[in-house]
């Protein structure tokens, strides 16, 4: 090989490597201080495009985990409602029998209708029960409430009138009964019948958005785990390419330097 001056090839070489192994030992730094194997867009640009797809649907599989669990304190609040209606109901029931003794005083009979009076109006007031402004009992059903992700599959609030003579409670709170005289026995026995019959249904709804939750907060999981597999450096792997680039960092430096001094020996033979 020819000596030279004006180019140093050796040199040129070296240099370009150092570069080289710089840019790399630079790369896993900031992969592993930012704890991403994509920094920048450049070093995976599907990846990206995968990870923030999935990264959003896990976003809103959290979201309807929080519907649902939202959905589930109102029907435990409606049951709630329900529950004391029944145990109104109940002692109703007792009320009446008791008013039915024939051994009972026409004052006697007052005192039972003062505590039936109040009663009534225990269940008119439960059934005017609301959750954060949303009434727990009506007509109309409380709503929809999606499941799934991307909302195709909703569960139904059904809709449950206290109130309704026919399923509800209203023939034991109508104005035209103001004493235990004015409603049967089969009456009160309907209305409890009529509750239990909400609560069921109530229970029924919880026990699927139940089931929903669970299969949510799996969803949003697995999207995490392979959003993770995407973006997340391995922190092990990752340092053993730190450690390989820091060597050829300090290595390339080094043959840098000596193939600087390497076209000093023309001058030995010039002088």
């Amino acid at each position: 090989m020819s000596v030279v001056i004006n180019t140093n090839y050796a040199a040129t070489v070296a240099s370009n490597n150092l570069a080289a192994s710089s840019a790399m030992l630079q790369k896993s730094l900031n992969r592993l201080s930012s704890g991403s194997k994509i920094v920048n867009p450049s070093d995976d640009a599907g990846g990206l495009a995968v990870s923030m797809k999935l990264s959003a649907a896990a976003v809103r599989q959290g979201a309807v985990a929080t519907n649902i669990g939202n959905a589930v304190s109102l029907l435990q609040t409606q049951d709630g409602a329900l529950k004391v209606s029944g145990e109104v109901l109940q002692r109703i029931s007792e009320l009446k029998t008791l008013y039915s003794d024939v051994t009972k005083s026409t004052s006697d009979k007052a005192n039972y209708d003062a505590e039936f009076t109040a009663l009534q109006s225990q269940l008119t007031a439960n059934a005017g029960e609301k959750f954060n402004g949303v009434s727990l009992f009506g007509s109309s059903s409380v709503g929809a409430v999606g499941v799934t992700e991307d909302g195709a599959t909703t569960v139904s609030i059904a809709a449950r009138d206290l109130t309704s003579s026919g399923s509800g409670v209203g023939a034991i709170t109508d104005t035209g009964v103001t004493s235990l005289a004015n409603v049967t026995t089969a009456q009160i026995s309907t209305a409890i019948q009529n509750v239990a019959t909400m609560r069921a249904t109530n229970g029924s709804e919880q026990s699927r958005f139940g089931f929903a939750s669970e299969l949510v907060t799996t969803n949003k999981a697995n999207l995490e785990a392979a959003t993770s597999r995407i973006t997340d450096v391995d922190v092990a792997s990752e340092s053993t390419q730190l450690a390989r680039w820091n060597i050829l960092v300090q290595a390339g430096t080094s043959m840098l330097a000596q193939a600087n001094q390497s076209s000093q020996s023309a001058l030995k033979l010039i002088g």
